[in-house]
């Protein structure tokens, strides 16, 4: 751009407006927000609407929607206002560093990415990783997040997806309930519905497993209902029942034989695959990239997932 050519910018009050607005999908959320009134808001896109000769939002009486073209400025404003963000966090920080926000299931955090990350900040000391942890997928389009690490479908035409890795899925006990219950226990029909510890996030899991077994019939309401695997897994480890394992959570307990997996040889594919997720307009951010090749490099010096892809 010539350096005499003025940038067209509406107010940055406005601009500000839009894109909580267009987050929120809200003036009310977004006012609150912003710590500002209702009407402020209001009065901020619609001078910023008349500024660019665009209408952004369709009002309706339950609430408001982007038009095509707020859909288009909305990704745009909003990368431009973290880029801002994350440069004014940068120059007033005593040492230039770059904080990379990331979502991450709980149980893989504490079971598999926490042990590894200090070898990333090792390498990394102008980085700064800042965990969220939850058990749903990140909400790009509404969360602070620059990428996830999660399972499921690459499906989202607006994210860019990295393949992480494969899991097959089998039970798993404690050597206690196993011994308790070895003279009923011989083969998967004989599960008893009330001793299978489900993860409720993840409800597909055990019908998939049960599924391929031939086991359609079961009461799913029965059984201990869990936030996630790291705690079905802890409670199987206590004899509660029966967990369904998966790398990369399980390894420790296999080889200290907290648990022991009952049906060897009956390992079943998650239909689901591990990703690591980012925007697709920020795939080649710097930060991102600079963590993706750590995580492919730490997957790849994973043997149990290893192994679990060459079983696949």
């Amino acid at each position: 751009m010539p350096q005499n050519k003025r940038r067209r910018l509406p107010s940055l009050n406005a601009l500000r407006a839009f894109e909580a607005a267009a987050r929120h999908l809200s003036f009310k959320d977004a006012a609150s927000e912003l710590s500002v009134s209702q009407s402020a808001v209001s009065h901020q896109i619609k001078a910023l609407e008349e500024h660019l000769g665009l209408v952004l939002f369709t009002r309706r009486t339950r609430g408001i929607e982007l038009t095509r073209k707020g859909l288009l400025y909305y990704p745009i404003l909003r990368n431009a206002l973290d880029s801002i963000a994350e440069g004014t966090e940068r120059i007033l920080s005593s040492s230039p560093v770059t904080v990379l926000t990331l979502q991450v299931y709980s149980t893989f955090t504490i079971r598999w990415l926490l042990p590894r990350l200090p070898s990333f900040q090792a390498a990394h000391e102008d980085m700064q990783v800042r965990l969220t942890t939850a058990q749903m997928d990140a909400d790009f389009e509404h969360d602070d997040v620059d990428a996830a690490i999660m399972i499921g479908v690459a499906d989202n035409p607006g994210l860019h997806y990295d393949h992480l890795f494969d899991v097959q899925m089998f039970p798993v006990c404690s050597t206690s309930y196993l011994k308790k219950n070895h003279d009923t226990l011989s083969k998967p029909q004989d599960i008893p519905p009330r001793d299978l510890l489900q993860v409720y996030p993840s409800a597909n899991d055990w019908p998939t497993w049960l599924e391929t077994q031939g086991i359609t019939a079961v009461d799913m309401t029965q059984g201990l209902q869990l936030e996630s695997y790291d705690l079905a897994l802890s409670s199987a480890a206590q004899g509660m029942g029966i967990a369904l394992a998966q790398q990369p959570y399980i390894s420790r307990d296999l080889a200290n034989g907290a648990l022991v997996e009952m049906f060897p040889g009956l390992r079943v594919l998650n239909p689901r695959s591990w990703y690591l997720a980012c925007r697709k307009e920020q795939r080649e951010q710097a930060k991102i990239e600079v963590f993706r090749a750590w995580l492919l490099k730490q997957v790849a010096l994973d043997q149990q997932l290893q192994l679990d892809h060459d079983a696949n």
